[in-house]
């Protein structure tokens, strides 16, 4: 009886010693192939922008007013008055060009003088021609002179009347010029120029956007003053990659978040056809296109995104429905296929598949596996063809 104890102790010994060493299944994580809605998206920065936005320019050049308007007021188009342009002061004369000016003045002073006294002449020569002329029709007519005298002392007065108009126009000439020399000197009336001040107004309606000249200042011809534009009319321009933009369709679906609010729906609007050279935060050199969305929906849904704003950009490539799919956890690289473990009978079995369209998370199946296969997630080192794997429940 004792050896058959010590016999039935030594058989349950070696009983464990070879349960103990036996291999067990492989605990892993599961999830079933089945179709599904499959969307592509890229994201990317964008910025939302008033779509036309207007730079309001000087003019002319002069003095411009400090400008009262500040960003966010609203301006009427052909009524609000939003820059005042007045004649600027004359540039200060050194010594020399001074006394330069000086002289020209005097100078100036003496021709009209001149011009005076010259017409003082020419009112005498008149004077006495037309008393002549008068005397000589006199005569005339009682046939003392001959038709010969009479009309020499015509147009003896008429080239004296003639005399003193090139007179009173050499005068008003030489008082322009007077008046030239003393506004050289700045000796003319400071304020007589002031009504030839020009209003700039708006050209649209909408509000001001930013104020790029505040202060009263001289300024140039074609000098930036203000930016207008009309908030309500936004649009999202996106730079994406020239990989990523071939496959962008005008009216595509696409979605704004980022901005600090609910998501928005957009539309891709226009697809830019030439592409520019950005350098990366990596400083890689990239060729970028610019995609232009147009927000759908109420627009009082973005009233609060601004000008210039930061957003994210998530663009529609493809969309399918009730596609055959596949998690991206369950893939990976058996030389240069595409591979995945399905669990068939306890145990891992490999497959060769064929992939479509992916996203972040599933993949399109076109061959290699059947809706209702179960595949393993995340596949460590311990699971290869063949073997035993056990799981708590299906994904």
């Amino acid at each position: 009886m004792r050896r058959l104890i010590l016999a039935i102790a030594v058989l349950a010994l070696l009983a464990g010693v070879v349960w103990a060493f036996l291999p067990r299944p492989v605990e892993v994580e599961v999830a079933d192939i089945a179709p599904r809605t499959l969307e592509v998206a890229v994201a990317e920065e964008g910025e939302a922008r008033i779509r036309e936005v207007f730079t309001i320019s000087a003019a002319i050049g002069g003095k411009l007013r400090r400008i009262d308007l500040h960003a966010g007021d609203p301006v009427v188009a052909q009524e609000t008055v939003v820059a005042v342009i007045g004649p600027a002061a004359p540039a200060l004369l050194d010594a020399r060009a001074r006394s330069v000016a000086e002289a020209t003045r005097s100078a100036a002073q003496s021709a009209v003088d001149l011009a005076v006294a010259q017409v003082t002449q020419a009112e005498a020569a008149l004077e006495f021609r037309t008393a002549d002329a008068d005397r000589s029709r006199a005569l005339f007519g009682r046939s003392a002179i001959s038709q010969r005298v009479l009309d020499t002392a015509i147009l003896e007065q008429r080239t004296a009347r003639a005399a003193l108009d090139s007179a009173k126009a050499n005068l008003a000439v030489r008082g322009r010029e007077l008046q030239s020399a003393e506004a050289v000197l700045g000796t003319g009336d400071p304020y007589g120029a002031e009504a030839c001040c020009v209003d700039i107004i708006a050209p649209v309606s909408g509000r001001v956007l930013r104020v790029l000249t505040e202060n009263e200042q001289v300024v140039q011809p074609g000098t930036p003053i203000m930016e207008i534009g009309n908030p309500g009319n936004l649009e999202i321009a996106v730079d994406l990659l020239s990989r990523d933009a071939v496959r962008v369709r005008e009216g595509s679906e696409a979605q704004i978040t980022g901005w600090g609010g609910a998501p928005i729906a957009a539309r891709v609007e226009r697809i830019e056809p030439s592409a520019t050279t950005k350098v990366s935060a990596l400083g890689i050199d990239e060729q970028r296109v610019m995609v232009i969305l147009n927000l759908r929906g109420d627009p009082t849904d973005w009233q609060l995104l601004g000008h210039g704003f930061r957003v994210i950009a998530h663009i529609t490539l493809w969309k399918g429905d009730a596609v055959l799919t596949i998690p991206v956890g369950a893939l990976f690289r058996d030389g240069s296929d595409w591979a995945t473990y399905v669990v068939q009978d306890g145990r891992a079995r490999l497959r060769i598949i064929t992939l479509g369209e992916r996203n972040e998370s599933f993949a399109q199946v076109h061959s290699g596996v059947a809706a209702g296969d179960q595949v393993i997630l995340h596949p460590s080192d311990l699971v290869a063809e063949g073997t035993a794997v056990s799981h708590g429940s299906d994904q």
